[in-house]
């Protein structure tokens, strides 16, 4: 299909309805196409609101608690961020102190390999 003659039937279904539709488009099967919202968001993404499991639960960041620090570290060793893990800024400083007090102490690895 050439260019011109795509051009017509873009202009043709312009005068038909308005703005051309996913499946409007030459070349392009109804049904296909991004599925964007009206805003050009794509879906609904929902997430839940993480939250600090240390003044949630009560736990405390503590270099003894292995346990608990080993939820906060990833396969390699390395300590999770805030965003992943969802932690408060205050705790996240005492639990990177604690990690580092236990590696010291060898109850954690600095590098699991």
């Amino acid at each position: 299909m050439s260019f011109e003659t795509e051009q017509k039937e873009l202009e043709e279904s312009l005068e038909k309805g308005g703005a051309p539709r996913p499946g409007d488009r030459p070349g392009e099967r109804p049904g296909e196409g991004d599925r964007r919202d009206d805003r050009g968001r794509r879906g609904k993404t929902y997430f839940k609101k993480k939250v600090c499991k240390f003044t949630v639960h009560k736990w405390p960041c503590d270099w003894k608690r292995t346990d608990i620090l080993q939820k906060f570290i990833t396969e390699r060793g390395k300590i999770l961020p805030r965003r992943i893990t969802g932690t408060s800024a205050k705790f996240q400083r005492k639990l990177a102190k604690q990690v580092k007090i236990a590696r010291v102490l060898a109850l954690l690895p600095y590098v699991k390999s």
